[in-house]
Order: C-alpha cells, then structure tokens, then sequence
C-alpha cells in the first residue's frame, strides 16, 4: 500500500504550488489569490524508488461554521483522516496566524503524524523567523520554498523515513532516471507539420493534421517506443505572434505550449521550408534556450523548394537563429518519410548531450588548460584567478568555475571556456551554461 500524505493549511500559504512540485505536475491550479483550491485533489509522486500519494486541499479554516468554508473544511477534515502523515504548510513571510494555531490545536486532536512545512523562506533557512514557529508545538519546522523547489527533498525524506521504507540506493535511482522516457516536444509557428510528422512516427493518424493554422490547441502527449528506448511525444500548439492571439481559448494553447517546453527533455524545432525562418520561429528558440532545453531544428517540407528557396533558408536561420550554434540542422519532410532516421540520431545524440555526466578532474585540467593557452584579460591590479571547476548541474549542464576576482571574467571568456568544454565532451544539441564562484576574502571586514 502507498502511503497517504496530506498537505494541510490556511489560505494561500503555497499548498498547490508544494502540490505540483511534489508530483512533478502542473495538475493543481495556482495563482496569487486565497481560495483559489476548494475539493481535494490527489496526485501519484515518488522519491527515488519510494511511492506515495499526495492530497492538496483547500485553505483550512476549522472555526468557520458555514457556507463554502465550511464545505471546504469538511473536504480538509477527511483528507487528513485518510492520510498517513500530514505536511502543515504555513508561511514564513507572515508568520505565525491565529489560524495557524486553529489548525494545530485540530491536528493534535487527530492524532496524526504531522512535519511543519514553512513555505516562502526561499535564501531564509538559516533566519531567526523560523523561531517563532515552535510555538505551534508540531516539532521542528522545516524551512522550504515551493516556487524554488528549495527543502521539498529533505522534508519528504522526513515524512517518508517515519514510514520505514527501505533506504534508497544510488544505483537503484540512477536506473530509475534511465529507465524513464524521453520526453520530446514538437515546437514551431502554425501550420509547420508538428501533427504530420508525430503521426508518420506513430504510423497512425493518432493527432488530427489539418491543413489549416491553430489545428491543434492542446499540449497531447503520446507515449512511443523507438529500438528499445521509450519516448514521450509531445505535440505542441502553433505559437503566433501575441499581437496575433485573440480567443482566450489560444491564449491558454500559447501558455500549455511552453509549459510543454519547459517540461521537455528535449524539443525538436520545426521550420516550414516553403516559408523560411520568421521573427517569431527566433522567439520560440529564444524561449527554448532560456528554459535550458536541448535543442534540434528541422527544416520540414524541404522536398517541396527548389535550390534557391533552400539557400535563402539556410542563409535565414544563419541569421535569426546564429544563438543556436550548437544546434544540429536537419533537412526533413514529414509527409513523405524523408531525412527521419538521422533526426532521431540527432534527438538521441542531444539528449545524451544534455545529460552526460562531466567529471571534475578532468573539468579543471580543461579549464587550467583553457588558462595557460589564454589567460583571462586583467581587471585593475588583478587577474582573475581560475583554480578549479565542477558540474553544477544536468539538462542543461552547468559548469561552476571557483577562484578569485572572477566577477571580472568577460563574456567572451565565458564563450572561449565554452567552446573548449564543448569540444573535449563533444556536446551538441545542448546548452551549457557556465557560473563563476568567487572565493571571499576572510580579512575584507577586518580592520
């Protein structure tokens, strides 16, 4: 049997926000007003090898005797009867409530195991506000930030060891992510051929494709298999221009859409041949590299242009899509079957790209290698000081380089260190984004 857990609390302190990053969802409605959540609502999650089940419910309020209040609470009140362990969320940014201390006098009554969830103390752990929380008697709070996604592991290792499962191995959660499908998003303007080409994969008209723009208007994924590996097709709405979009109903199309994106582990960016690479396939690729995605453009319907066409498409995306270097560039068409065997290598090649592991020895023998060729330009009566880097990250990787004086590193120094890092791990299709950690000086303060 899974075990139960409830996310309980007054309006507004974060509860479907916490509910979403737990089940790695967009389920529970969110947005900056209280009351916005009234039944409850239960979602699968899992940490490591570990299964549970997740219920948001409305804002508590225990006192309140009647109304939509009141059905709320009675929604609240059988959530935690049901549950194994309920997460009390409050607030850091406000404090302890009157309500606060309704809800824990409730609480203890149910006899339940309770964690103290302090929601909102985002770059705050460490702040004497959490203090003030042990009043509520529920033991030590937990401090975490739901929009950040900072605390939710050590809470939920919390609330998952009272259960007693078994310790979670490395290996077991590494086969775990292996094991998990890719999940690969179909991007682009109206009309480019995203429903055409998941279809000719599948081999079936599972997606309606119509030769009309706004065919499509919801984010449909569809599970598929490929040699073994398993994927997770994603078919997006066409994305216009916003002075473009007028019915509420493609509004909500553009916000699914790159939600699609961000959710991706890959997202394959389709330009119509016939119409070349416009202003707004360059936004869409702006907003793919700023989620961090890898990346694979094809050029769709590419057996329908002749020779110049193709030229003055290849010299467009050289210009508007130059931020892209690192993208590999195919040459497709959908309806026919054509160029399909090397877009999968190349969607295979970017995702082993974005998520390939990168050692830290030989990190720092690159970028100490990287110096002795091209020493970072001075700064005043220093030049920064390159000691040694590590991954910081993965999907998109990201290097950290620690030293001194590196606030003075220069963006082309970043792109120089760039290119030799993308060289060595022979990385394509993915972004790499490089931070710079400057060591203090212990005697600034001193007089």
């Amino acid at each position: 049997m899974k075990p139960v857990v409830a996310l309980v609390g007054r309006p507004n302190v974060g509860k479907s926000t916490l509910f979403n990053r737990i089940t790695k969802s967009r389920d529970a409605i969110v947005a900056d007003f209280s009351g916005l959540t009234r039944d409850r609502h239960y979602g699968d999650a899992r940490l490591g090898a570990r299964e549970f089940i997740v219920i948001d419910t409305g804002g508590f309020e225990p006192e309140k005797p009647s109304g939509v209040v009141a059905e709320m609470a009675k929604q609240t009140k059988q959530a935690v009867a049901e549950a194994d362990a309920v997460v009390f969320v409050v607030d850091l940014r406000n404090g302890v409530s009157g309500q606060d201390h309704d809800i824990a006098r409730y609480l203890r009554q149910c006899n339940k195991r309770v964690f103290l969830a302090v929601n909102k103390a985002e770059g705050m752990s460490d702040s004497p506000l959490l203090a003030e929380f042990h009043e509520l008697g529920m033991g030590e709070p937990h401090p975490i930030s739901s929009a950040h996604g900072q605390g939710i592991r050590s809470l939920l290792e919390a609330v998952l060891d009272s259960f007693g499962f078994p310790e979670e191995d490395e290996d077991d959660a590494a086969a775990d992510e292996a094991g998990r499908p890719i999940r690969l998003a179909v991007a682009g303007r109206p009309n480019v051929g995203k429903s055409t080409l998941i279809n000719t994969w599948l081999g079936e008209e599972r997606l309606v494709a119509f030769d009309m723009p706004g065919t499509t208007r919801d984010a449909i994924s569809v599970p598929f298999e490929r040699l073994g590996q398993k994927f997770e097709l994603i078919d997006t709405a066409g994305l216009r221009r916003k002075g473009k979009v007028f019915e509420a109903i493609e509004k909500f199309s553009v916000v699914k859409t790159l939600q699609a994106i961000a959710d991706a582990n890959v997202v394959l960016l389709l330009v119509d041949a016939m119409q070349g690479v416009s202003e707004q396939d360059a936004h869409i690729a702006g907003y793919v590299l700023d989620s961090g995605r890898a990346v694979v453009i094809a050029i769709n319907k590419w057996d329908a242009v002749d020779a110049y066409q193709r030229e003055m498409v290849e010299r467009s995306i050289a210009q508007r899509l130059a931020f892209l270097k690192f993208a590999p560039i195919l040459h497709i068409s959908a309806l026919k079957r054509q160029g399909l065997g090397p877009l999968w290598k190349a969607i295979a090649d970017a995702h082993a790209s974005a998520t390939r592991k990168l050692p830290t020895p030989v990190l720092t023998r690159l970028v100490q290698e990287a110096v002795e060729h091209q020493a970072p330009k001075r700064a005043g009566h220093f030049r920064p000081k390159l000691r040694y880097a590590h991954q910081g990250g993965m999907n998109p990787p990201v290097v950290v380089v620690h030293g001194n004086s590196l606030e003075h590193i220069t963006d082309s120094y970043k792109r120089y260190l760039e290119g030799r890092i993308r060289d060595h791990f022979k990385l394509v299709g993915t972004p790499l984004r490089i931070e710079m950690k400057s060591s203090q000086n212990p005697f600034v303060d001193k007089e």
